[in-house]
C-alpha cells in the first residue's frame, strides 16, 4: 500500500493570496451601500413541501393497505 503524505500550503502562497485580495475603500460618509450577497437568496419551497406531504400520505396509505391485505390474505 502506498504511503500517504499530507501536503502543506507554503507561507508564500498564503501571503500572496492576502496581498491580491481586493481592498474595500473607506468612504468618507461612513455609510456603505448594501450589495446583494449569497445570504440574500431566499427561495420559496412551499410547492416542494406540499409535494413531499402528498408523497408521505400516499406512502402511509399504501403501507396501511398492505398491512390490512396481509391480515386478510393470510386466512
Amino acid at each position: 500500500m502506498a504511503k500517504k503524505f499530507k501536503r502543506s500550503v507554503s507561507a508564500s502562497r498564503s501571503q500572496t493570496a492576502e496581498a491580491t485580495a481586493p481592498q474595500t475603500p473607506a468612504s468618507g460618509t461612513g455609510s456603505i451601500s448594501r450589495r446583494a450577497t449569497a445570504s440574500d437568496f431566499n427561495p420559496d419551497y412551499t410547492p416542494i413541501i406540499r409535494d413531499l406531504k402528498r408523497i408521505g400520505t400516499l406512502a402511509g396509505t399504501f403501507f396501511v393497505i398492505l398491512i390490512i391485505l396481509s391480515f386478510v390474505l393470510n386466512r
